[in-house]
Parts: structure tokens; sequence; C-alpha cells
């Protein structure tokens, strides 16, 4: 109980910070509307290859616009030495880990709440039913992108470049999540079901579990390194 009271008040501070400066966010969200736009006019998806090229296109935007907001997730902490003076709190350093998935997490579905429903009406999609199930895979997608992603964002914390290495390090271990996503999206798309999309579905659930664990037990000494 007292690691889930710390992780609500970590992730409390977290969100009124972006409340108070609204930065992360609104530029998550412009970034993803305009790769969008973009994707309208460079690609014509037909009805007959939605399927195919949909998944990849809406991954990949929401991939850039997850590592803009992995890049900017400690930079609160940053400013004036405010991650020394957390760290020397009496606080649980997987707390932290926690929040900051958390927070990135609902930035990002926040952004996907968007993205989803004006992918479809620019490129003229008739797909509405299967939105729900659509959604429940880009979810465990997303999950396992924070997961990872956020104890990446502490491992390029101190680095010079981190902006740049982010994406180097994190981009080729994310990718089983990335192609379970897209091909459990492709499958819903072509046959209207879940059942197919199964077996992909339990390897985003695995891959969740297993480094939202490793990652819950090692980040403090990512964290303090």
């Amino acid at each position: 109980m007292e690691l889930l009271r710390q992780t609500y008040c970590l992730l409390w501070k977290d969100l009124l910070l972006e409340i108070r400066r609204r930065e992360s966010l609104l530029a998550m969200f412009f970034f993803g509307t305009l790769l969008l736009f973009v994707f309208h006019f460079a690609f014509e998806i037909r009805p007959e290859r939605v399927a195919e090229m949909a998944p990849g296109l809406l991954w990949l935007a929401f991939l850039f616009t997850g590592t803009l907001g992995l890049t900017q997730l400690f930079q609160a902490e940053r400013e004036n030495h405010c991650l020394d003076a957390l760290l020397l709190s009496p606080i649980d350093r997987g707390a932290l880990y926690l929040a900051k998935v958390s927070f990135n997490l609902i930035l990002m579905l926040l952004v996907e709440l968007i993205v989803f429903p004006l992918f479809w009406v620019l490129f003229n999609l008739e797909f509405w039913r299967l939105l729900p199930l659509l959604f429940l895979v880009a979810l465990l997608g997303t999950i396992g992108f924070c997961v990872l992603g956020t104890l990446f964002a502490a491992v390029t914390l101190k680095a010079r470049a981190r902006e740049l290495l982010l994406p180097l390090v994190l981009f080729p271990l994310v990718i089983p999540v990335i192609l379970a996503t897209i091909r459990g999206m492709e499958i819903i798309l072509r046959a209207g079901e879940l059942e197919e999309a199964l077996p992909w579905l339990r390897l985003l659930i695995a891959f969740d579990v297993i480094f939202l664990t490793a990652g819950f037990l090692i980040f403090e000494w990512v964290i303090e390194a």
C-alpha cells in the first residue's frame, strides 16, 4: 500500500506539472497530427490494402510521438537538481519508475484517442466497429513501449546527446512490441475478430509483464548510476 501511495503522489505531481506547462502533451499531439497529414498526402490506402498499411502507419506515428514524450520524461527532475533531491527522499525507487511509466502511458493514450479517429476520417476508412479491438491491441503495445522506454529514458538521462541516443538504444529492443502490435491489428482488420490475434496478444502481455518486473527491480540501480 505504501508503494501505491508513493506512486500515486509522484504521478499526481507529474500530471499537475503537465497541466500547468502543457509542454509534452501538446507537442506529442501536434507531432502525431502532423505525421497523419504527411501520411495522408504521401500514401493512398485502397480498401483492399487497409489491413496491410493502416497498422504500420498508425504505429509509426505512435512510435515517433511516444519517443518525443520520452525525451521530456525526466525534464522536470533535471531542472535545479530536483532529481538529486528526489533521490535523497525516502521514496521507493520502484514507485518513481511506476509513476513515470503511468505518466507516459496516460500521455500516449490521450494522443491515441485523438489519432485513431482522425486517422479513420482522413483515410476515409469504414471500420468503426473494430476500433475497440484495435485500441485493445494498441493499449498492450503502448504499455510495452512505455515500460521499456521509461527504463531507457533513465539510462540515457545523464548522456550528452540523450535525444539522439534514446531512439538508437530503444528501437531495436522494442521491435517485438511493434511487430506483435502491427500483426495483431492487421489480423483484426482482415478477419474482424480477436481470436486469430490471440497469439500476438499473449506475446504482448508476456512482454509487458516481464519488462515491467525487470524495470521495477533494476530501476534503483539505473537511476542512481
